[in-house]
């Protein structure tokens, strides 16, 4: 379809319109004249002819404006302002009709084309063909013309319309013409854009660029976030650390996973003021996924935000690997050698100010106490009292004095270390350091830690304490054992000699009653100080606590809840069956007493191989496979004060008059004595937890049972013959001949193992 371009109208109109508005005036001003000068019949002849010529002129005026040659003035003036306006306009515009007809064509729209006249003007949809995905471009704006819509599309054509040059690039907005009288119009933008995209792909080149000059720099670099996590990586460093920079995401690693060690504490460290950018030096050893470790030092750079928050810092990597870099090898790899030495021994080493502030601390220090010096942080750089008791301020403080002093002499110093957990403690040895040549360090402190040296002598002292008890308690119990048998020997002896009707007979049997109850509590003395005589037989645990049960629950009562988990296969073990039995009614009794309201009591027996010794906190434990029998409750649990104490003889949190402080000690006199061992978990309003190991027992099949024989009739031998009576306590010895004499032996008495012996030859053998 041929288009019908716009006439050229703008001269026709600034020539006709003023012609005939001059027209129009000059016969208004003659039947003027003519009406003043000459009135009567000629001036109306005259005003007649006038008239015909009037009209003649309004006949060619209405010729000549159905033609479009004549116009109002307001009109061709506005006209002409919006079209020299779209003229100038440097995008493509173009006005077509319903029927796509071309109405309006600017300047920048006909060079676009290429258009050398009207007649060869063509419209977007022929204007711009091509590929596939420009065809649909073009169909899209060409439905929404269609349909009175808007739309926009960016096309990239190759080659451009006009010709000039290799890629174009144009982005063409359709909308409909509003505010006009004529309807039905569509307005075309097409705009150039190729500049624009060229400036982009300039820029995005350039970048690109610049990447891969970071990428393929002599040098790592990586960037972090005040977490650790890291957000960038360049491919130097992954090649380092053997990753994979196609598969990197940001926030998948974080500094401790490239950094070998406690390095990526040691970053986290670095501090500086509101608005302050920091960098410092540190020498560490990379960590990549396979191979040795890679010896680098990092140029740490953190810049801190105006409330003094740390921002993302930018790190650069430096591979000190022996023959990465040529050029003084022996100064740098003695240099290298240092900080991988000093990084990585398990000895803590860290130079402070005079005033205690951390310079240079190195992994082992900073993993004395990583929780406490990231709090100190927010004070500014991080102070060694930060990690140390306050009660031992006073002593470090004295000791940096000295060393800032230059004193050689100085003792080392036993400090308690501050941080979550169980108490941890340190020996620091501090010797001077010139702040001229160490950076400002006024003394450098050496720190080991010794809480676990520290836990083994209390340990010790604790087991050398319990065996110190347990050998009084023993010697005591024993000389007291003697003075109640014979306490007790000669209350039977006045029993035998007084009826019960006699006053006396009461009295008597009170001193017996005390005396054995007195006896009783000898025998726990000698259980703790395991010198009591026990019958070890081989027990199967399960069966023994099964049989145990029916008298544990009426000993807890009924707001007690009592359960027993018995373990599956459960290995033998060779112990006094009526001692184990007391052990474990003790326990459940305490267990029991420590839940005044009510609540759960349970007993757990299992199978402990040797690989599990290792896991327990207790360090003496030999490794070896035991059986475990746990006595658990929920009650108020122990303070770790008593905790310390609670297998100590005639030690007891109870009222007075209702315990004897001997039950938990006689428990484990009568464990260790079997060989095993027992200890206590438990924590304040926690409830307790005890553990008893016993060796496991491996019977010999080869050896075979021991043959009973028949039991021979008893003969009564009373009164006959004589007895040698051995006995080293005066009172004990009495005693007893006295008791034989009186059933009518004859009594041979001696002290000892010569006099017996001695006795024996001076009778004859009778």
């Amino acid at each position: 379809m041929k288009s019908t371009p716009a006439p050229p109208v703008d001269r026709i109109e600034r020539i006709v319109n003023p012609l005939a508005l001059a027209v129009l005036a000059l016969f208004l001003a003659v039947a003027a004249g003519a009406l003043w000068v000459a009135p009567g019949a000629t001036s109306m002849m005259i005003l007649s002819w006038m008239l015909v010529a009037l009209a003649a002129c309004g006949v060619l005026g209405l010729l000549l404006f159905s033609l479009g040659l004549l116009q109002l003035p307001t009109r061709a003036a506005r006209f002409d302002t919006t079209k020299a306006i779209a003229d100038s306009s440097p995008d493509g515009l173009l006005v077509t009709d319903q029927e796509s007809r071309i109405v309006y064509a600017n300047g920048a729209y006909r060079a676009l084309s290429g258009a050398p006249g009207n007649g060869d003007l063509r419209s977007v949809e022929r204007l711009f063909t091509g590929s596939p995905d420009v065809s649909e471009s073009v169909y899209r704006l060409s439905q929404a013309a269609k349909s009175g819509g808007r739309a926009s599309e960016e096309l990239r054509l190759a080659p451009p319309p006009n010709g000039e040059g290799d890629v174009a690039w144009y982005r063409i907005r359709v909308r409909p013409l509003e505010g006009v009288a004529r309807s039905g119009l569509t307005v075309w933008t097409v705009s150039d854009e190729t500049r624009e995209h060229s400036r982009h792909e300039t820029f995005f080149q350039d970048l690109q660029h610049a990447i891969d000059y970071l990428d393929h720099a002599p040098a790592g670099f990586f960037s972090a976030e005040p977490d650790g996590a890291i957000v960038h990586m360049n491919a130097t460093l992954a090649a380092w650390l053997d990753c994979d920079l196609a598969q990197f995401a940001p926030g998948q690693l974080k500094v401790d996973d490239i950094i070998a060690g406690q390095g990526g504490a040691m970053l986290s460290l670095v501090t500086g003021g509101p608005g302050e950018v920091t960098t410092q030096q540190f020498d560490v050893d990379l960590k990549p996924r396979r191979g040795r470790v890679v010896p680098a030092r990092i140029f740490h750079k953190v810049a801190f935000s105006s409330d003094g928050a740390p921002g993302p810092s930018r790190s650069l990597v430096i591979n000190r690997a022996p023959g990465e870099i040529k050029g003084e090898e022996d100064l740098r790899a003695a240099e290298v050698r240092f900080a991988r030495i000093f990084n990585s021994t398990p000895v803590a080493i860290a130079s402070v100010d005079a005033s205690g502030g951390l310079l240079r601390p190195n992994a082992a220090f900073v993993r004395l106490a990583p929780d406490a010096l990231k709090t100190n942080l927010a004070a500014g750089r991080p102070s060694i009292f930060a990690i140390v008791a306050e009660r031992d301020h006073a002593a470090l403080r004295a000791v940096i004095d000295a060393a800032a002093q230059g004193r050689s002499d100085i003792a080392p110093l036993d400090v308690s270390l501050e941080g979550a957990g169980a108490a941890r403690s340190a020996r620091l040895f501090v010797s001077a350091a010139d702040p001229a040549s160490d950076e400002g360090a006024n003394a450098i402190i050496f720190a080991l830690d010794t809480t676990e040296q520290r836990t083994l002598q209390e340990n010790l002292a604790q087991g050398q304490k319990m065996q110190a008890i347990g050998q009084l308690a023993g010697g005591v119990a024993h000389d007291f054992n003697n003075v109640l048998t014979a306490i007790i020997g000669y209350s039977d002896l006045l029993l035998a000699n007084h009826r019960p009707t006699d006053p006396s007979f009461q009295d008597i049997m009170q001193i017996k009653q005390n005396a054995n109850r007195a006896a009783g509590l000898v025998r726990q003395l000698l259980a703790f100080s395991r010198r009591q005589t026990l019958r070890p037989q081989t027990l199967q645990l399960n069966d023994v606590l099964s049989e145990l049960q029916m008298l544990l629950r009426r000993l807890v009562g009924e707001t007690i809840q009592l359960d027993v988990v018995h373990g599956r296969d459960l290995w033998l073990v060779k112990a006094d069956l009526n001692q184990f039995e007391q052990v474990i009614v003790n326990l459940v009794v305490n267990a029991r007493d420590a839940m005044s309201e009510g609540g759960r009591i349970t007993l757990r027996t299992r199978n402990f191989p040797a690989s599990e010794c290792g896991g327990l906190k207790e360090m003496a434990i030999a490794a070896a496979d035991y059986v475990l029998i746990e006595v658990e409750d929920n009650g108020h649990g122990i303070p770790a004060d008593v905790r310390a104490k609670i297998f100590e003889p005639f030690f007891t949190t109870k009222e007075v008059g209702k315990g004897t402080g001997l039950g938990l000690s006689m428990v484990y006199g009568i464990v260790k004595q079997t060989g095993g061992y027992i200890f206590c978990e438990s924590e304040p309003g926690a409830g307790a937890t005890f553990r008893i190991l016993l060796p496991r027992f491996i019977g010999d099949e080869s050896e075979e049972p021991v043959k009973k024989e028949a039991p021979k009739p008893a003969a009564d031998l009373t009164g006959r013959g004589a007895i040698l009576l051995v006995e080293d306590e005066e009172a004990v010895r009495a005693f007893a001949a006295r008791a034989l004499s009186s059933r009518g032996y004859t009594v041979l008495e001696a002290e000892s193992g010569v006099d017996a012996l001695r006795v024996a030859e001076e009778a004859g053998g009778a």
